[in-house]
């Protein structure tokens, strides 16, 4: 396992999810090799509930970061990696921001590796 799948599997193990049940962790990647971690956050609210892959990258926002180029994803709970796949607003979220790869674990011992392009092909621009 990666280091940085591994950090994923350590943030999903702080989400914060009594209403699904469903733990996520996240690591954004810098070229330059920098990562910055999220994990879903949820709330009774549901509108403002915080999937972990926003939650990373809005961290790395946070640090002076517009360009993360590379997500992990880990979600323990999930069955298989479909199931792990990003909602369409993170999806869109990483395409702004110029992500082009992103691994999803399920297990934290393998992974799928998909470009931005195969998950998101028509990504709103402005």
């Amino acid at each position: 396992m990666t280091d940085h799948l591994a950090a994923a599997v350590e943030a999903a193990s702080n989400a914060y999810c009594p209403y699904s049940g469903f733990h996520v962790g996240a690591v954004a990647v810098a070229p330059d090799g920098r990562s910055w971690s999220g994990c879903n956050v949820e709330n009774a609210a549901y509108g403002s509930a915080v999937c972990a892959e926003v939650n990373a990258l809005t961290t790395a926002v946070a640090a002076g970061d517009t360009g993360p180029s590379s997500v992990y994803i880990a979600c323990p709970d999930a069955d298989r990696v479909e199931s792990a796949s990003p909602c369409g607003n993170c999806r869109q979220f990483m395409h702004e921001l110029g992500v082009s790869r992103v691994v999803i674990t399920v297990d934290g011992s393998t992974s799928v590796e998909y470009a931005m392009g195969e998950l998101l092909p028509h990504g709103f621009e402005l």
